[in-house]
């Protein structure tokens, strides 16, 4: 009966995705997150890479992938750019994942439990999120983008003045807000993608970028 259930879940949604998106947003949609699953990879790469001992993380690993999402962004995409684009993004995922490697091997040091719930929460929820702005009615969640925006640049403020002040309260607040103001950005980026989609824009690059940042 559990597996019945789950085939008809399954048919289901696959039956609701194909009668709310285009062929063209559903295989635009395809590329975003191959390209975004593929950026993950490269970035526990590069947390490996520092775990291991290969080479130690500093400000060099964040100096880096600077250097490379500028060169992305100075670089649009042109149609005949693909592969060096690519490579960019990759090179990013691995050095933002290399500079991360400092504050997995804390938190390893802590408790090596943290990092697997951490990446099974993460997974579970970017996936629930994104399915529910695929379904949802079209452009039901692009009036989070300035709502959004308003409490990060609010959020940033807050953080400045407990620089001072050191609450407890504050930073506790700020934790589990910017967990929901990262949540909404799921849903509000993977709507924006598939509207820039319809509107022409292929640079599936770029799209999954915005994704990786909410990662």
């Amino acid at each position: 009966m559990a597996t019945s259930f789950t085939n008809f879940s399954y048919e289901r949604f696959m039956r609701n995705m194909g009668q709310k998106l285009e062929p063209s947003v559903r295989y635009h949609l395809s590329k975003v997150y191959a390209c975004l699953t593929a950026t993950c990879a490269a970035a526990t790469v590069g947390s490996l890479i520092h775990l291991k001992g290969i080479w130690e993380a500093g400000m060099l690993s964040g100096l880096i992938a600077l250097g490379l999402v500028l060169g992305l962004i100075f670089n649009p995409d042109n149609g005949k750019n693909f592969n060096m684009r690519l490579g960019l993004l990759l090179g990013f995922g691995a050095f933002t994942g290399h500079a991360l490697g400092l504050l997995l091997e804390q938190v390893i040091y802590v408790n090596p439990a943290i990092v697997v719930t951490a990446l099974v929460g993460t997974t579970t929820i970017f996936t629930s999120l994104s399915a529910a702005a695929v379904l949802a009615k079209r452009g039901s969640y692009l009036f989070l983008g300035g709502i959004l925006l308003s409490v990060l640049n609010a959020m940033a403020l807050i953080s400045l003045g407990n620089l001072l002040f050191r609450s407890y309260f504050v930073h506790e607040l700020n934790l589990y807000v910017g967990l929901a103001v990262m949540s909404g950005f799921v849903l509000f980026d993977t709507q924006m993608i598939m509207e820039k989609h319809r509107l022409g824009s292929n640079d599936c690059i770029a799209h999954s970028l915005d994704l990786f940042y909410d990662v």
